[in-house]
């Protein structure tokens, strides 16, 4: 294993400080190791120091313009920033550069979504889920796209899906609730938004989607 490798497995297994000292020597005995810029990147993202993480991916990307991990990289420190708009381009980027992994599409179709752009947001997402049938983050979030865009048949499905892979995902039900009530099935959005309070009673949504199909039902 070089420094590298064994900063990562050191940042893996949680000792950061030895993974710094490992990526420290990597760039002082090449300075244009833009693999260990990038690791560095990672590193200071990991403990929250984000302008300086920024200044390592930006240094790596200096060094290696097709380094899609450090693009990437910036791509997550800009997106817990809520600058989506930047996030994109440095995913997109990434993807570019042939990071073609699901968890790219995933954040690229956060992305859109946190910008309004469900038409752009659910092509992306679906190739995550695609590439990652076991992930149920991204399958919630394309229901939602799917949603908000009245594609309710093929919101559906996604949803009762996350709920079979995880039987307490609450705002999965409660997506179902609100699908059910958008096609007036007011006794099965009953029941999903009961389950919804089943599993999280705080959850306001759906106490209130309960009580408004109690009352159609008694209408």
């Amino acid at each position: 294993m070089d420094k590298n490798e064994l900063a990562v497995k050191e940042m893996q297994e949680g000792n950061l400080e030895e993974a710094a000292k490992l990526l420290n020597e990597a760039i002082e005995e090449d300075p244009t190791d833009a693999v260990a810029y990038t690791n560095f990147g990672n590193l200071l993202a990991a403990v929250n120091e984000e302008e300086r993480a920024i200044n390592f991916y930006d240094k790596a990307i200096e060094l290696d313009s097709s380094i899609a991990t450090a693009y990437y990289g910036k791509g997550n420190v800009l997106f817990n920033q809520d600058n989506y708009t930047d996030a994109l381009q440095n995913y997109q980027q990434a993807n570019e550069e042939g990071l073609q992994a699901s968890d790219v599409y995933y954040m690229m179709g956060l992305c859109y979504i946190q910008s309004g752009d469900m038409l752009r947001a659910v092509p992306n997402l679906q190739t995550a889920v695609e590439a990652s049938p076991e992930d149920i983050e991204a399958r919630f979030q394309l229901g939602l796209a799917l949603a908000q865009l009245e594609q309710i048949d093929q919101a559906i499905p996604h949803f009762e899906q996350v709920i079979e892979e995880d039987p307490e995902h609450a705002d999965a039900y409660f997506n179902l609730g609100v699908a059910h009530a958008y096609k007036e099935d007011a006794r099965k959005a009953l029941d999903m938004f009961v389950k919804t309070l089943d599993i999280q009673p705080d959850h306001a949504l759906a106490a209130n989607g309960k009580n408004q199909m109690e009352q159609a039902l008694n209408d």
